[in-house]
């Protein structure tokens, strides 16, 4: 589904992603309270949505999609001068996001990887959103180094490379493992560090100190 107030930016990524052979448009919506009835209303697996929309902003909007019954993962547009309002948008359960101005192979190869289970930080601002949480967050977060301790050793190595940004192939060649075992891995971080998605579990993370 893709979500975004200017028809003309629905149509182009529309085109875009109606390209690739294994990504199919099943809806569009102009601003957060359609994307939540559409949502609500068919499968939608993915839905790449701006943030500052009308009626319902994009902070909301994934707010309201992660108490659907079946969530859709979520990406998210924005600009360098939103870093706020992506910062928000990551901790309340989006699964990336993008730059309005990314190249149209990274948009694709975006959908796929959040599609498949992993995260997707433009790497251009990924550092700066780091800096900035860091910068409002207390370093070594004791509350965030006490889920760490749920982990097992090999958890937190998994965890470290996660971090990083590493997807699931990636940390499977660097720690000798089958991607699918990788894959089992990441389930139980989720859900021993309590949170809902890759993104999460990365901030979490480097709040702990880890992979610094």
């Amino acid at each position: 589904m893709i979500v975004d107030d200017d028809a003309l930016v629905r149509l182009g990524l529309s085109d875009l992603l109606e390209g690739d052979p294994e990504i199919t448009v099943v809806a569009q919506a102009a601003d957060g309270v359609e994307a939540v009835e559409k949502a609500a209303a068919g499968q939608v697996d993915i839905a790449l949505m701006d943030v500052r929309m009308p009626r319902l902003d994009g902070i909301a909007t994934i707010a309201e999609l992660r108490r659907l019954p079946r969530p859709p993962r979520i990406i998210t547009l924005t600009t360098f001068d939103l870093d706020d309002y992506v910062y928000r948008a990551l901790a309340a359960g989006a699964d990336g996001f993008l730059l309005k101005d990314t190249d149209p192979a990274e948009i694709l190869r975006a959908v796929h990887l959040v599609a498949a289970g992993s995260a997707m930080l433009h790497p251009a601002a990924a550092r700066r959103l780091i800096d900035r949480y860091h910068a409002t967050t207390t370093p070594q977060s004791a509350a965030a180094q006490s889920r760490i301790k749920r982990l097992t050793p090999r958890e937190r190595d998994v965890l470290v490379l996660l971090a990083r940004g590493d997807t699931n192939a990636d940390i499977a060649e660097r720690l000798a493992m089958r991607e699918s075992t990788v894959k089992a891995h990441v389930s139980r971080i989720l859900a021993a560090l309590d949170v809902t998605n890759r993104v999460q579990a990365a901030l979490l993370a480097r709040d702990a100190g880890l992979g610094r």
